[in-house]
This record gives C-alpha cells, sequence and structure tokens, in this order.
C-alpha cells in the first residue's frame, strides 16, 4: 500500500498562508513533524512525498523535512520513503543534503509521464546502474542482472545488498525489484 502526501499541502497548512516554499529549518521540522505523523496513522508500506506544489526548498528544509526523515525512517515496519514532482533545482538541494549525510531515496516522476525511476544522494556509480537495470528489466536475480550488465557474480551481490540495506531495492529471496511506485 502506498500512502501519497502532498508536501505543499501540509506547508500550506503549517504556515497557515498560501506558503509554496520550503525554506528554513523551522518550516522543514513542521513538516517533517506533520509526515511523521501521517505515517503513524498509516500501515502503508511506501510513502510517496510529492513535491510538486513546492517552489523553493533550501538545503536547510531539505535537511528538516527529508534528511532527518530518511533518517528517522531506518526502523523495521516503517515505510520506504519515495519522492515524486521534484524540478531540477529541488533535485539538487535535496541531493546535497542526502549526500552529507550518506542517504539515499528513490525519486519517481510524476504521473504524467517523464524519466524512469532514479536514485539520489549517496549512491555508488554501480548502484546506480544496478538499480538503472532493475527498472527497466524487471526483478531480476543476481546472476541475471550481472550477466545483463557484464558483471560479475559477486560484484552484483555486493551491489544489490548495498541497495537492499539502503531500502532502495526490495529483496524476495534471491530476486531484487526496485523501490518505485509502479
Amino acid at each position: 500500500m502506498i500512502e501519497t502526501i502532498r508536501i505543499g499541502t501540509l506547508l500550506r497548512e503549517t504556515a497557515a498562508t498560501p506558503y509554496h516554499n520550503l525554506i528554513t529549518r523551522p518550516a522543514g521540522a513542521a513538516v517533517r513533524d506533520r509526515i511523521e505523523a501521517a505515517l503513524a496513522e498509516s500501515r502503508c508500506l511506501i510513502a510517496l512525498l510529492d513535491f510538486s506544489d513546492i517552489g523553493v526548498i533550501d538545503f536547510s528544509g531539505a535537511d528538516e523535512a527529508v534528511a532527518k526523515l530518511l533518517l528517522a525512517a531506518t526502523g523495521p515496519g516503517r515505510p520506504v520513503v519515495v519522492l515524486q514532482g521534484l524540478r531540477e533545482d529541488q533535485h539538487e538541494a535535496i541531493e546535497r543534503v542526502l549526500i552529507h549525510h550518506e542517504l539515499a531515496v528513490s525519486v519517481v516522476p510524476c504521473a504524467d509521464g517523464g524519466s524512469m525511476p532514479q536514485l539520489i544522494g549517496c549512491v555508488t556509480p554501480d548502484g546506480r546502474e544496478a538499480f538503472g537495470c532493475l527498472c527497466e528489466c524487471g526483478a531480476q536475480q543476481s546472476f541475471h542482472l550481472a550477466r545483463t550488465l557484464g558483471w560479475s557474480e559477486s560484484r552484483a551481490q555486493e551491489t544489490l545488498r548495498a541497495l537492499l540495506e539502503r531500502r532502495l531495492v526490495h529483496g524476495d529471496g534471491d530476486i531484487f525489484l526496485p523501490i518505485t511506485i509502479a
């Protein structure tokens, strides 16, 4: 089950104004508190954070609303966080704070189409390549992924294990698939 959380709506409710910019630590922390409250009431497996209504995101807002949320969302029973609706400038701000905290997250295109899902944050080039392959080809075992990418099986296993630990792929036995909303 996927829970979609519109960040723009939370920001406007929190600020009690028609505010569209996620700037400052207090605004980011207030939005994060609202996200955590919504997730506490939900039994979702994936929390889709939709940023399409947001204007500017500064580093402080991204750190409070996204990075600190991801840091807290790593325990068992916590939903996996996926982002949607990011513009280029928002993408850059969020990615910088994720790299600073050594975090990563999956970003999916808006419902109206767009590019393939991608990873932002602290991810190795092998991790990005494996994730992209899983998005294009679908669920795979490590030896299939290795064959598709021309890698050794141990390289594929190590890369998939790292993606699994970061909650960027889902593992079902020896089959792996990317965490997206599709």
